[in-house]
């Protein structure tokens, strides 16, 4: 019996109605990328003579808070409603995505980690192994996306709406300050992702040397390129400074 010409149509699953939902936001948002080459070695080779297990991810995560303790301007949001204004948060909460496989699909799914500039290197990595390995239905914030993305479009369209535009507040406390993922492991590095928040974190592969790519995605409208520039630079420097001590630290105690 001969296959039919036709294809087939593949209704969209929550998940994905849930991204489409995110970029729609995102695409309103005027973005810039700006990345800069650094070296961490520093940090590397005290992770390498620790033999951690602690992902780059958290370390990344740690220090992009850190970094925000000393530039606010990455834990302020545009708030455009009912008069345009700027709201600074007083922490830095991680919007992190992860890929999982749910009922027979990839999917990408978010969820926070509070305050990761005051959180263990260990605990921020223990909230990634979960979010990575426990069932899909027992995370908190993935049953939520995937509670909503159940609902009609208007419905998702607007609870997005009134949590982005209208409370800073409310913002953060539902979807963070900034949103972060990469793709450094598969070998690849992000162009230009998009995302609803002031900023998105994302860096490419970690070479022997040390060097790596990172890159940061900024709200034009929050803060401008030079000011970026002077993130990416503190940026390595805590990551070669405060993180790999961390590192070295914990190995100690380990020991």
């Amino acid at each position: 019996m001969a296959s039919s010409p036709r294809g087939k149509v593949i209704p969209l699953s929550p998940a994905r109605r849930m991204v489409d939902e995110l970029l729609h936001h995102a695409k309103q948002v005027p973005s810039l990328p700006l990345s800069r080459d650094c070296h961490i070695d520093v940090l590397a080779d005290a992770r390498k003579r620790a033999g951690t297990g602690v992902s780059w991810t958290s370390l990344f995560m740690k220090a992009y808070g850190l970094t925000a303790l000393r530039h606010p301007v990455l834990r302020r949001a545009y708030i455009p409603y009912p008069t345009a204004k700027l709201y600074e948060h007083p922490r830095s909460d991680c919007a992190v995505l992860i890929e999982r496989e749910w009922e027979g699909e990839p999917v990408v799914l978010g969820a926070k980690v509070i305050s990761p500039e005051t959180t263990p290197l260990t605990l921020i990595d223990e909230h990634l192994r979960r979010f990575r390995e426990d069932d899909v239905l027992s995370v908190s914030p993935f049953r939520q996306v995937l509670r909503l993305g159940r609902q009609p479009w208007l419905l998702r369209r607007f609870v997005f709406w009134s949590s982005l535009y209208f409370s800073g507040y409310k913002r953060a406390k539902r979807f963070g300050t900034f949103m972060m993922s990469s793709l450094g492991t598969h070998g690849v590095e992000q162009m230009h992702p998009l995302t609803p928040l002031t900023t998105y974190l994302t860096f490419g592969p970690i070479r022997p040397d040390g060097r790596v790519t990172i890159k940061v995605i900024y709200d034009h409208r929050v803060m401008d390129g030079r000011h970026v520039a002077r993130v990416l630079v503190d940026l390595e420097h805590i990551l070669n400074t405060t993180l790999a001590e961390e590192v070295r630290g914990a190995h100690s105690r380990a020991a």
